[in-house]
């Protein structure tokens, strides 16, 4: 049995052909994710996220330039055909995207939709098998009266079943890997703990790897097992979910950690990160994070830092990309309390 991680993402850099010429969108991003393991990858809109997500599933566009290395189980898929890749996504590895409503076919039912899932990769089981399949799979993912919406079209469905029928198609194959780009978007908080609920029963019954893309960091804390946070392109925090919570060493965790409501807070004690992302035509010099940060000094500003592992005793596992982050200016104020 192979002891390779599940996906392990080792420098992988992304650059986007546009009209200004080739601007770099991700650079540098490192990780991995086991078996059975969820890691949260949490940072702003426009933060690279979803395109490094896109990037491992080999569904961006052949203009744009990869560099790096993605591995499935040891096996390299940086290079690899889309014909291959073709043969992995849905069966080894699947995605659950952002947005139901445009990622499903509004001419197509439920049970076609589900159906075209598992024709691609099992050509051979009759299309009886294949409904009472589909069948399952609702039933997989607690969709009440499952029999009635297999006959039924997107539109027909709620915001939290439509989610629910996307992660019936992504489990069609039983991947080993599920990746969830905001699964809980412009969901209400109830049916929110359902599908993260759901998420987590489904992790635990196939013993999937679960890569969790959110804003909320409080459903990341909850169902993480590590996280990564990306800012402008590159992951400036990784560690166990915990630990970078109770005591960030980036300025930027610290950051969102503080713009977090807090119950003895008032209206007027919000904390915000002040400015705002930089756009890829123009990320500054050193730390791309130098110009929002309270914390930064001259070197700041001339040196990107590189991502290191922080020698702090009380947070063992941890590595960020910050000139101080071994000072822990911003730990010591608090964040996380």
């Amino acid at each position: 049995m192979s002891t390779a991680p599940l996906i392990e993402v080792i420098d992988l850099t992304i650059q986007l052909n546009t009209a200004v010429g080739m601007l770099e969108a991700v650079r540098g991003v490192n990780f991995s994710v086991a078996d059975g393991k969820t890691l949260g990858v949490v940072g702003e809109s426009g933060c690279g996220k979803s395109i490094t997500m896109l990037a491992i599933m080999g569904l961006l566009p052949p203009d744009v330039v990869i560099s790096g290395s993605i591995k499935l189980r040891g096996v390299e898929l940086v290079g690899m055909s889309q014909r291959q890749l073709a043969g992995l996504r849905g069966k080894r590895m699947a995605m659950i995207f952002q947005d139901p409503m445009t990622s499903l076919n509004p001419v197509m039912t439920v049970c076609e939709q589900i159906i075209e899932a598992i024709s691609i990769h099992d050509r051979q089981a009759s299309q009886n098998a294949k409904r009472v399949r589909a069948l399952d799979l609702l039933q997989l993912v607690a969709i009440p009266y499952p029999e009635r919406r297999l006959k039924q079209y997107p539109h027909e469905l709620s915001g939290g079943m439509r989610q629910r029928v996307m992660i019936a198609i992504a489990m069609a194959n039983d991947p080993e890997l599920l990746i969830a780009d905001e699964p809980t978007t412009a969901l209400d908080v109830t049916v929110q703990a359902q599908i993260i609920e759901l998420l987590q029963r489904l992790q635990r019954e196939r013993k999937m790897g679960l890569m969790l893309i959110s804003h909320d960091l409080g459903v990341v804390a909850g169902i993480a097992d590590e996280v990564a946070i990306m800012y402008a392109g590159r992951v400036c925090e990784k560690g166990p979910v915990e630990t970078v919570f109770d005591r960030p060493h980036h300025p930027y965790t610290f950051g969102l950690l503080e713009s977090l409501p807090k119950i003895d807070r008032t209206e007027d004690q919000l904390v915000a990160i002040p400015g705002s992302l930089p756009t890829l035509s123009m990320r500054p010099s050193g730390c791309r994070f130098h110009p929002r940060c309270n914390f930064a000094q001259a070197i700041c500003a001339e040196a990107d830092p590189a991502l290191e592992t922080v020698q702090d005793p009380l947070t063992p596992g941890v590595v960020a990309a910050c000139h101080f982050a071994e000072t822990a200016l911003y730990t010591d104020q608090g964040a996380g309390s």
